[in-house]
């Protein structure tokens, strides 16, 4: 599909700045959001954007993020945090599983809520990329909320993919493992991921998962199926 319109939220940095820097580079109107208003203002300034402040949690605010780009062909829903408490789940505190939740799971559902019903009312060829992660398709012992999390915008990526498939609005879900971004000094190259995101866009691709990771995600599905023990996640090289 052509994409001449998009709106990238968690756009101030990592793979929302890059996802947003490649749609530019090819001509594609944008349109940033990010809580974090000094680092948008100046990737705004940097990528020459619309930027809108944006807090994902707040269902009125991504309500009015979508009354803001009523032509948009992409949406990219990418915002997402780690929280503070990375250990078992009785490890993290309250106040991550509310707000990690909030953002990670609670930003996709109302990003789906605000712009779903406009796509389909418009009626042409648009598409949703939903930012996932490979912590949600195997599991770790460790991940704190963001891993439980990640697991809920799986399946909210699923949902959505069933319910438009005989619309023209697709579904494409971003699983990446480490990626150079706030959240990790170390992993791939955002810029990378970003490329082979809106490549998964363009061929109407649901899934992009990490080279390695297949055969993994494969054995928990067996686990799962079987009532076998879960192991602890292993990548093929």
């Amino acid at each position: 599909m052509d994409i001449t319109s998009a709106v990238v939220t968690g756009a101030a940095g990592g793979i929302g700045r890059a996802l947003a820097a490649r749609l530019r580079s090819t001509g594609a109107r944008v349109v940033l959001a990010d809580v974090d208003a000094a680092a948008l203002a100046g990737a705004a300034a940097e990528l020459e954007a619309d930027a809108v402040r944006t807090d994902v949690s707040d269902a009125a605010q991504v309500e009015a993020l979508a009354a803001a780009v009523p032509d948009v062909d992409l949406v990219c829903l990418n915002a997402g945090i780690v929280g503070r408490d990375l250990g078992a789940p009785w490890e993290v505190s309250p106040e991550d599983w509310d707000r990690v939740f909030a953002v990670n799971v609670g930003g996709v559902v109302n990003g789906l809520r605000a712009f779903v019903p406009r796509l389909l009312a418009a009626g042409r060829p648009a598409h949703i990329l939903i930012t996932a992660s490979l912590a949600g398709l195997v599991t770790f012992p460790a991940g704190g909320a963001y891993a439980a999390s990640k697991h809920a915008v799986v399946a909210l990526a699923e949902q959505a993919a069933l319910a438009l498939a005989d619309t023209p609005v697709g579904v494409t879900m971003l699983c990446p493992a480490l990626v150079r971004t706030g959240m990790s000094p170390e992993g791939e190259d955002p810029a990378t991921i970003a490329e082979q995101a809106l490549a998964a866009v363009r061929a109407g691709t649901f899934a992009v998962v990490p080279d390695g990771w297949a055969a993994g995600i494969t054995r928990r599905g067996q686990w799962l199926a079987t009532g076998a023990q879960p192991e602890m996640p292993t990548v093929d090289l």
